[in-house]
């Protein structure tokens, strides 16, 4: 058995994430090791004991560095205890220190890691005890001395812990958010994405998530050269009995001189930004923590609003991101369409750069709809984890979808009621298409019942047509109103010129309860369409409703242009497209709230498809007007827009507009600021407005301010009217 004073100092192990191994065995070359060898999370090593304090101070991508002591047998506990006892102590900590055992490994007759490090403990004490007569204390928390013993196939290795503590902590991060990226693992995201020779040849940096600012603040400590130990108040070795002090005071002193020749250097633009307002602050917390608000800047800034900075040139860079993996933007089906915003940020801007995507899971990193030139595969934790490096030059953005070559649209005799309704939808069309030009508008009405025996509601979608079929009313012959469907199926496609197979058809009717929700298919396919400076994502098949009321288009923009700096309340929120308008608009924060969580997880999906994070946009799940007694915030604008009947079993009773408006008018101005403003829309009929509410506020009926030319043949298809208070 050897002591430590005869134990040569040059075996080492360092100790990091699973899938590091040989980024960490080159680093440590490069800084004195010799004979490096990899294992699973981890590499051995040779070396001088100054390679040990370099790897402490300088490893960016350790968790710790160990030195062995002593290999021992231990078939029991019994032998461990024996060969461990049988160790001089005396070379690697005093008496007076305390000390504590990490213990991994089990065998037949060591069955727990608590039991192997009790052994282990009892050795240590009790060899002091018998060569002093006093036996030191064990420390859990914060010890003098952290020894490691590995324990496998019968045999135990006891090593001291020359980190004193895992090196990922550099001591800058005061706080950190849902689901931080540990620091060394953003270091070694920086360094498969060659950040250090980027930063070499002059280019940027930019985080367009950026949290706690883990990544920002590694690769500026990179580009520095700032030794990521430099700012801990200790390390292990410091305390162990054969620290070399002048050795390690000149090694200290040299990585502070660089670090300072480092940061006074010309160093590139390094910048993040957060759609979370807190987030900023705690990196702005983080960056000052680590001295570098001259290098680092982050400011609040959603994903739909990110721009390449022109105040410099910057034709190259690095785009580096950790997309959440569902903690904060909210559910997981919402994140394939943040990350196709965010590829769609990527080819936009940043066409000349390359670009690092670290996410969980790979089919979200194929959701940006952008090629990867190489993938490596990393763990956070436990968590498998992958990085996809992006060379941005002639990388253009493919389709979510590949969409088979359409069928040519048919071309057969139409009867004469199927020709005269393709000749009306033709002229509609004609009357519409200066407007659908002028105002770049890509989802319309083109056709609402204007023949009465044709009583079927038309809009476009783009290339897509939805057809929505009126239930016939009971003295209607149903064979009657099955022909005249069949001519509406055989005359749109040659009326619009695409194929039968991209016309979907639905019947309307008018619902009641739960049957407002129930699916009508279950295909989860959501096509993207452009309404404004929003995208908006709209399903034509599984529900009676598509995700975007046509008629609300004109109140929709009107909210984007009053919305900048206001606090926004929608209330039946339904998919939340108004609040995306106001969250585009400027608004400062929004709420919306409704009891369905269908519409709800919708709205979540059209906030990340334009880069909007919620921590500002608020979702509630409730019956509008019970929260509205209970709620004691105020809002600056307000839209409600409740339906005409419902009975859901969310609710006390049921609930019609033209009954209950005024107790839900006057719970809604409860909630209003002052100088704010509500807008009330519905969509019943020959509604009237309680005259008591018209004495009680200024109300102002803007139907006609409402609605576009595709609805102006239909002017009873909403009401809507401009509430503020006198």
């Amino acid at each position: 058995m050897s002591s430590a004073s005869n134990q040569a100092a040059s075996q080492w192990f360092a100790a990091c994430p699973r899938g590091l191994e040989n980024l960490l065995a080159a680093e440590l070359m490069t800084l004195g090791a010799k004979s490096t060898r990899e294992t699973v999370a981890g590499v051995y090593f040779e070396g001088s004991r100054a390679t040990g304090y370099r790897a402490c101070l300088w490893s960016r991508l350790a968790n710790r560095i160990l030195r062995p002591l002593t290999t021992v047998e231990a078939a029991d506990g019994d032998q461990l205890y024996t060969q461990l006892k049988a160790f001089d102590w005396s070379g690697v900590f005093n008496v007076r220190q305390s000390f504590a055992i990490d213990f991994s490994g089990e065998s037949h007759t060591i069955r727990n890691t608590q039991y192997g490090a009790q052994r282990c403990k009892d050795a240590i004490v009790d060899w002091f005890t018998e060569h002093g007569g006093q036996r030191p204390n064990v420390e859990r928390r914060h010890p003098d001395v952290r020894l490691n013993v590995r324990l496998s196939k019968g045999r135990a290795v006891m090593s001291v812990d020359y980190s004193g503590g895992s090196l990922h902590q550099r001591g800058y991060r005061q706080r950190a958010g849902a689901a931080p990226l540990k620091e060394n693992l953003a270091a070694a995201i920086l360094l498969r994405a060659d950040w250090p020779g980027m930063a070499a040849r002059g280019g940027a940096l930019i985080d367009p998530m950026c949290g706690s600012a883990t990544l920002l603040l590694e690769a500026a400590m990179m580009a520095a050269d700032i030794a990521p130990g430099l700012a801990r108040s200790q390390f292990g070795f410091e305390r162990l009995q054969d620290l070399n002090a002048e050795q390690w005071q000149a090694i200290l002193a040299d990585a502070r001189g660089r670090a300072e020749r480092g940061k006074a250097s010309q160093l590139p633009e390094i910048r993040g930004y957060d759609a979370d307002a807190a987030v900023i602050r705690r990196a702005q917390e983080n960056i000052a923590a680590a001295g570098l608000q001259a290098v680092v800047r982050v400011s609040c800034r959603s994903l739909a609003e990110l721009t390449k900075p022109t105040h410099r040139p910057m034709p190259c860079g690095l785009l580096v991101c950790n997309p959440p993996y569902g903690e904060r933007l909210g559910e997981k089906r919402s994140l394939a369409f943040l990350y196709r915003q965010l590829g769609e940020v990527m080819a936009r801007e940043f066409p000349d750069w390359d670009a690092a995507l670290f996410t969980s899971d790979l089919a979200l990193g194929k959701a940006t709809g952008l090629r990867s030139h190489k993938r490596y595969r990393l763990y956070n934790g436990a968590l498998e984890a992958h990085l996809l490096l992006f060379h941005m030059q002639g990388n253009t953005l493919r389709d979510d979808k590949p969409s088979p070559a359409p069928a040519a649209p048919a071309t057969g005799e139409l009867s004469e009621g199927a020709q005269m309704f393709a000749n009306r939808i033709r002229k509609n069309r004609k009357r519409l298409a200066s407007w659908v030009k002028r105002e770049n508008v890509q989802c319309y009405r083109l056709y609402d019942a204007d023949m009465p025996e044709y009583a079927v509601a038309v809009d476009l979608y783009g290339e897509a047509v939805h057809v929505a079929e009126y239930q016939a009313p009971k003295g209607v012959d149903p064979e009657a109103a099955l022909r005249r469907l069949a001519e509406v199926q055989s005359a749109l496609p040659q009326a619009l010129g695409i194929a039968a197979e991209s016309i979907v058809y639905k019947q309307r009717q008018r619902q009641r309860g739960a049957a407002q929700y129930q699916k009508q298919d279950s295909r989860q396919e959501y096509l993207s369409v452009t309404e404004g400076q929003a995208k908006l994502l709209v399903n034509l098949h599984d529900y009676l409703d598509t995700g975007l009321f046509l008629d609300h288009r004109p109140l929709r923009r009107r909210i984007a242009q009053e919305a900048r700096g206001k606090d926004f309340l929608n209330l039946f929120c339904y998919t939340g497209t108004a609040t995306v308008h106001a969250a585009l608009g400027g608004a400062r924060s929004s709420t919306s709230v409704d009891m369905s969580n269908t519409y709800l997880d919708w709205l979540r999906k059209n906030l990340a498809h334009n880069g909007l994070g919620e921590s500002a946009h608020r979702q509630v799940r409730a019956n509008c007007l019970q929260w509205l007694h209970e709620e004691r915030g105020e809002f600056d604008l307000i839209l409600l827009d409740p339906p005409s009947f419902s009975n859901s079993k969310g609710m006390d009773g049921s609930f019609d507009v033209q009954r209950d408006h005024p107790k839900l008018v006057r719970a809604a101005m409860g909630r209003l600021r002052a100088e704010g403003r509500l807008y009330f829309s519905n969509n019943l009929r020959g509604f009237r407005m309680d005259p008591a509410l018209q004495q009680e506020f200024e109300c102002v009926d803007i139907t006609a301010q409402t609605l576009d030319p595709d609805f102006q043949r239909n002017r009873r298809i909403h009401c809507c009217w401009q509430i503020c208070h006198l």
